[in-house]
């Protein structure tokens, strides 16, 4: 049974379906009309980070906001959760929607997916907005020194220990959001449907599955093979993703005053920025 109406948080202009994206069902909050621009979140998030990005981009574009399997209101089978799979479920998205190509705004975990699927499939995609995320070939000796900041990704990839972890102590949830700079309505919206059994399992699964295949693939540079134009924001404040992490492989403009969730802290420069990159300013 769909989840009634009522029970999504409320943003003026927006509707909300499920579509059936190949082996999975997705909810898509959705809003405005125009040439389509695919939002994708990070984790612990839903659709419901791109709230404040929402009305900006609805007046002109037709704004297409899912929630990643195991997210949000879409579904939570037991697999799936790798950076491959994810890409699948957003080809077979576009696929049921009949959209032949999409701009993309991305912000963490949905910026890598989208870094996946331009370099797969770069004829669906006209342009890409990266929010807070390294691009596939960040530096190594850079990594290395910003590993210490993913600290609290061990205990939520561990088997047992992650699903709990996120069902039963929230706080850590909390803690994390509050620190990257989520709004207190943010904060426990995306906590506290974090904690449901299966999406708890899923946030572990997201995790590890990174851990497992993306983790070991990481590449040196070769951008020559990414050919969607390409822009990355990020937050000279952002104590998840540093300014100094992303290198000088593709375009990087810093927004001073920012941490790790620009959607929240600066969506007017997020519209803006998606405006010029595809071509609306």
């Amino acid at each position: 049974m769909n989840p009634r109406e009522d029970t999504f948080p409320a943003v003026a202009g927006v509707t909300h379906r499920f579509v059936r994206a190949g082996a999975v069902r997705l909810h898509v909050a959705e809003a405005g009309a125009g040439r389509p621009v695919l939002l994708l979140h990070s984790f612990p998030q839903h659709w419901y980070a791109w709230r404040r990005v929402i009305p900006g981009l609805a007046a002109g574009h037709r704004v297409l906001c899912p929630d990643f399997r195991g997210a949000g209101w879409s579904e939570a089978p037991a697999g799936g959760y790798d950076t491959g799979t994810r890409v699948d479920d957003l080809l077979a998205l576009l696929d049921a929607l009949g959209l032949d190509d999409v701009s993309i705004v991305s912000h963490g975990w949905g910026a890598w997916t989208a870094f996946a699927l331009c370099l797969r499939a770069p004829e669906r995609v006209r342009g890409h907005l990266a929010l807070n995320m390294t691009h596939p070939w960040p530096e190594r000796r850079a990594l290395r020194r910003a590993a210490w900041r993913f600290w609290h990704t061990a205990l939520w990839e561990l088997p047992l220990l992650g699903p709990a972890v996120l069902r039963h102590w929230p706080g850590l949830t909390r803690f994390l959001l509050r620190r990257w700079g989520a709004a207190e309505d943010a904060v426990e919206e995306f906590a506290e449907r974090s904690r449901r059994p299966a999406y708890a399992r899923a946030g572990r699964e997201l995790n590890w599955q990174f851990v497992l295949h993306d983790l070991p693939k990481l590449r040196h540079p070769d951008t020559d093979r990414l050919r969607v134009p390409t822009e990355i924001l990020a937050g000279r404040r952002d104590v998840l993703v540093p300014p100094a992490l992303l290198g000088t492989a593709l375009p990087v403009r810093v927004l001073d005053g920012c941490g790790h969730l620009i959607p929240e802290q600066r969506p007017d420069v997020v519209v803006a920025a998606a405006r010029a990159l595809f071509g609306d300013a």
